[in-house]
């Protein structure tokens, strides 16, 4: 607490004064943290001063001065880097909060900036990355494993699920969720929390975003039935501990993507899910699985709609590649198992069966025109967006998390070899 006292004076946060006349003073309380490493030991104690302004109705704001890298409120995550110098060196930081990921191909110029930082903010070098916001990070001379294997025992733990019999897909493949299934459940709070915290371990899960992503619709009004499907995906996890998703150090960067929906699934809507992935090379680096917010007509409508969200995807995740000075090739290849979308998607006349689509069909034939993309066909057994759509069977669902590269670390050591692995890959065509 002393510490943290000092350093806010040090950083001149405050000015220590008497309270003038008519003016309204707001309290302030003392909140402690144990920040723990991945093996689960205590890295460091933290005490952060939090502003009490509930009463007023204002927002509270969190001083963490042991890691103050800003003095003014940051609200998303921030990519920053260097002007470019001599020889095409690049230093990048991935900063969240407090929390600074520095990497870069000069050691010199790193150190240097680490050296600027501390000038400025007084920061603690933790020296290699090796846990990031619950995020274990696993380097090999092959590339980088991520998992969160302490969140998932941790989550297993406080659900009485470290002793049940696991699972070998998350969802049933006949489930049939409703909005108003069964009766309700006697404690909302837990099925919130538990969908909270589900929905964090996507960041390394691909294989969980379609199950969270459908649990999520009913955390207004939790049944029974939601919850017990809920601790059906930690039965899930019980057998799937450690999984996470690989990274090689392969030079190749050409972007693969893949795009995917359901029709009318959805008991309560008929409102259908889109589903995407997108690799850089063999790695995957972006997935998503969303209900649209607007009922199709058709197949083809619903999968066109899941199209333009992955065009639109695309368009960011390449500019942030080349403000990272990745070389893109074009045209990106999206495979896409509707042949009617590839055909309204390369067709110029707009007919009267697609004009309440019209914004999504100029979208996707302008990147086409601009041969920022091509689209391919794929089958179905090889389309790996599949599983961001729908429940799988235990074996499908198995074969696609091999060509996601979503596997055990164990794979890196022994067992199936990693080679093995990475010549899964993903399909380029069909």
């Amino acid at each position: 607490m002393r510490k943290e006292f000092e350093a806010l004076y040090a950083n001149k946060t405050w000015d220590i004064v008497e309270l003038p006349t008519r003016k309204k003073h707001i309290g302030c309380k003392w909140v402690y943290k144990i920040k723990y490493r991945a093996d689960g030991s205590v890295e460091r104690y933290k005490a952060s001063l939090i502003v009490v302004a509930v009463k007023q109705g204002w927002s509270m704001f969190q001083l963490d001065v042991n890691n103050a890298f800003f003095h003014g409120d940051l609200h998303e995550e921030v990519y920053m880097k260097l002007p470019q110098g001599s020889s095409g060196n690049i230093v990048i930081l991935a900063v969240y909060v407090d929390d600074i990921i520095l990497t870069g191909n000069n050691l010199v110029k790193i150190s240097a900036l680490k050296e600027f930082l501390d000038n400025e903010f007084k920061i603690k070098d933790l020296g290699l990355l090796h846990y990031f916001l619950g995020i274990e990070v696993n380097a090999s001379p092959t590339g980088v494993f991520l998992n969160q294997r302490k969140f998932v025992l941790d989550l297993l733990k406080e659900y009485n699920c470290l002793e049940v019999t696991h699972v070998v897909s998350p969802l049933d493949l006949n489930f049939k969720l409703k909005a108003d299934s069964g009766e309700l459940f006697d404690h909302p709070e837990r099925y919130k929390s538990l969908i909270g915290k589900l929905l964090f371990l996507t960041h390394t899960r691909p294989d969980l975003s379609f199950g969270v992503q459908h649990l999520s619709q009913f955390l207004q009004a939790p049944w029974l039935p939601h919850m017990t499907d809920a601790l059906n995906l930690l039965r899930y996890l019980k057998g799937t501990i450690d999984v996470g998703l690989f990274y090689s150090n392969s030079p190749d960067c050409t972007l693969t993507t893949y795009s995917d929906s359901d029709w009318a699934a959805c008991p309560d809507t008929r409102k259908s899910v889109s589903g995407f992935c997108v690799f850089l090379g063999d790695c995957l680096v972006s997935w998503k699985s969303k209900k649209q917010p607007i009922v199709s007509f058709s197949s083809a409508e619903a999968e066109y709609r899941a199209l333009s969200k992955l065009v639109a995807e695309l368009t960011w995740l390449t500019r942030l590649l080349l403000d990272l000075f990745v070389h893109i090739s074009y045209p990106v290849s999206i495979f896409c198992d509707n042949q009617a979308v590839i055909h309204i998607a390369k067709n110029p006349m707009l007919h009267k069966s697609t004009k309440h689509i019209e914004v999504d069909c100029h979208f996707i034939r302008k990147k086409l025109a601009d041969g920022l993309i091509q689209l391919f066909h794929v089958t179905t057994s090889n389309q790996l967006a599949d599983i961001f759509t729908k429940p799988l069977t235990g074996m499908l669902h198995q074969s696609f998390l091999s060509k996601l590269k979503v596997f055990s670390p164990s794979n890196l050591k022994g067992g199936v070899g990693l080679s093995e692995y990475l010549a899964l890959g993903p399909i380029r065509q069909s």
